[in-house]
């Protein structure tokens, strides 16, 4: 998956690709600047916004996501990006409230969650399938990366 706002820090960071501690976690790189780019999620908070949700980067704002309803589906177009989005913002909310979770790029440059435990949850791919079906729920997904 080409995310285009990687391309553009991979670009202030010099390189084609992640700084390898960027890749495996903490301990170096820039992890935060990562973290800080992917939850972003523009195109989600504006729509969302016209719903009267707040995105606070907690799992009660991912209940609230979940109750929506999925107007977005009316837009082929719009519906893979904001999908996308939707699965940065559970990551985001996932490595700012499970302990130990923290975000990893794969050697594709993929986006996922690593928890503690090592297993790795494909936020993206999560994201794109509420977008489109309604299911898992993002607090699903939130609740399962929580029991680890």
């Amino acid at each position: 998956m080409n995310i285009p706002f990687l391309d553009a820090w991979r670009k202030r960071h010099g390189g084609g690709r992640a700084p390898a501690a960027v890749e495996s976690g903490p301990g170096g790189g820039d992890p935060e600047g990562l973290a800080a780019v992917l939850a972003e999620c523009d195109l989600l908070r504006a729509r969302v916004q016209d719903c009267g949700v707040r995105l606070d980067d907690t799992p009660r704002s991912l209940e609230a996501l979940d109750q929506l309803p999925p107007r977005w589906r009316d837009d082929p177009e719009e519906l893979p990006w904001l999908g996308n989005d939707a699965g940065l913002y559970l990551g985001t909310v996932i490595v700012r409230t499970v302990p130990g979770a923290h975000w990893h790029l794969t050697p594709g440059g993929h986006p996922v969650v690593r928890l503690a435990s090592g297993r790795e949850i494909l936020v993206v791919q999560a994201g794109l399938d509420w977008a489109i079906s309604g299911a898992p729920e993002l607090s699903q997904v939130y609740g399962e990366a929580a029991e680890g």
